[in-house]
C-alpha cells in the first residue's frame, strides 16, 4: 500500500477548485527507503491515507494531453474581472466562470509565472500498470486511482438520487494550456469542469499553490479537489448546473455560492465512503485506509479557500456581495456534513437559508 508522508515540503495548489504552481516536477517525490509487502511509504507531501499497491489502476478515466492538448477550443476563456479584484481572488472566480461555460487563465491572477506540469504523450495504461513497482510515486497515477474511486463510488449513489445511471467522465491532466469545450484555458485555472464536454481538468502542478500560498499541504487535499469538480459534474448531469446559472452569482446566498457549497457537501459523501471503492477489476480496495487526519487535511484545504479568507489574504476587506464559492466556515461546514452523513441527498444547498 501507498502510504503519504506525515509532513514534508510544501507545494500543492488553491481554488478548490483550481490551484496552481511553482515546481518544476510536482509529481515525483523522495521516498524513505522502509517498504513493507504490499506497503509503499511516501514521504514528501503529508498525508496518512494508504493505497493499495494490488490494485488495478483503470487509466481509461483520465487523459494526459500535455500542452495545449485537449478537445475543443477555437475561443479563448475570459479572465474573470472581479470588479477589479485579481489575484488569488480571480481564481475563485474563475472556477464559477469555467464552471457555467465561461473559463479563466491563471497567469494573469500569479503575475505570469507558469509553473511546472507535466510532459504529454505519456502511455498512462503503462506507467500505472502493476507491473511498474514505483508508480504511486507519480502524482498522474495517484490522481488516476483517485478518479477511479470517486467515480466508482457515484456509480452506486448517483441512482440513489432518482436521475437514472451515472454517466461516467473523464479528468484530462494537461501543463501549461489546454483546448476544452468550454475554451483555451492556460495552467492558471486550476482544477475545473467544463459542462460543454464533461470533463475535469487539471494541471497536477496547481497542488503546490494550495499548500505553498494556502497552507493544505496534505495530500488528501487532492482528492478532495478531484471529489468536488466531480461534484459539478453530478450537478450537470442533475441539471443544478442548468438552474443555478439562471440566479445570482454573486453574493452570500447566490446560487453560485449554493453550487459551490453542495459540491463540498458531495466531495464529503465520497469521502465517508472512499474506502469501499474498488478497483477495475472488482476485488481489491483503491484506499486501505483513510485517517481523521486526512478528513482534517480535507477540511484545512475547504477553509484556506473561503472567500473571506481569500478576500482577507488579498489584502482586502471581507465583501460578502462579491462572494461565489462561500465562507472558510461555510465550506468546512457542508463538506463535514457530507462526510457525516455520508448521503448525498442531504447536500440540499439550494432548499436552506441557512447556509
Amino acid at each position: 500500500m501507498y502510504r503519504a508522508p506525515l509532513d514534508g515540503p510544501p507545494g500543492l495548489p488553491i481554488k478548490i477548485i483550481g490551484y496552481r504552481n511553482a515546481c518544476p516536477d510536482p509529481v515525483r517525490h523522495s521516498m524513505d527507503e522502509t517498504t513493507h509487502k504490499d506497503t509503499h511509504r511516501h514521504t514528501a507531501i503529508g498525508v496518512t491515507m494508504e493505497l493499495n499497491e494490488r490494485a488495478e489502476i483503470d487509466t481509461s478515466q483520465v487523459n494526459d494531453v500535455g500542452r495545449g492538448g485537449g478537445s475543443g477550443g477555437g475561443f479563448g476563456i475570459p479572465i474573470p474581472g472581479g470588479g477589479g479584484r485579481g489575484g488569488i481572488i480571480g481564481i475563485v472566480v474563475a472556477v464559477l466562470v469555467a464552471l457555467l461555460g465561461g473559463g479563466f487563465g491563471l497567469n494573469a491572477m500569479t503575475n505570469g509565472d507558469e509553473g511546472g506540469g507535466q510532459a504529454g504523450g505519456t502511455d498512462l495504461e503503462q506507467l500505472c500498470s502493476r507491473d511498474n513497482p514505483d508508480r504511486l510515486d507519480d502524482a498522474r497515477c495517484r490522481n488516476a486511482l483517485y478518479v477511479n474511486s470517486i467515480q466508482a463510488y457515484w456509480q452506486k449513489a448517483y441512482p440513489e438520487l432518482g436521475n437514472g445511471k451515472y454517466e461516467a467522465t473523464t479528468t484530462n491532466f494537461f501543463q501549461a494550456a489546454v483546448n476544452t469545450g468550454c475554451g483555451q484555458a492556460d495552467s492558471g485555472v486550476g482544477p475545473f469542469y467544463c459542462p460543454a464536454d464533461r470533463k475535469v481538468y487539471i494541471d497536477l502542478s496547481f497542488y503546490d499553490e494550495l499548500a505553498s500560498r494556502f497552507g493544505a499541504k496534505g495530500e488528501f487535499a487532492q482528492p478532495y479537489v478531484l471529489a468536488h469538480e466531480y461534484g459539478h459534474h453530478i450537478q450537470n448531469l442533475l441539471g443544478t448546473n442548468a438552474k443555478a446559472g439562471q440566479g445570482d452569482q454573486s453574493g452570500p446566498q447566490s446560487a453560485s455560492v449554493r453550487l459551490e457549497l453542495q459540491a463540498d457537501c458531495y466531495a464529503g459523501a465520497w469521502a465517508k465512503h472512499a474506502t469501499e471503492s474498488k478497483d477495475k477489476t472488482g476485488q481489491e480496495p483503491l484506499f486501505t485506509s483513510i485517517t481523521q487526519t486526512d478528513i482534517s487535511e480535507a477540511v484545512q484545504a475547504a477553509e484556506a479557500i473561503g472567500d473571506d479568507s481569500i478576500q482577507e489574504r488579498s489584502g482586502g476587506r471581507v465583501n460578502p456581495d462579491q462572494f461565489t464559492h462561500g465562507t472558510s466556515e461555510q465550506r468546512k461546514r457542508w463538506f463535514t456534513q457530507g462526510y457525516d452523513r455520508g448521503d448525498p441527498k442531504t447536500c440540499d444547498t439550494f432548499g436552506t437559508d441557512q447556509l
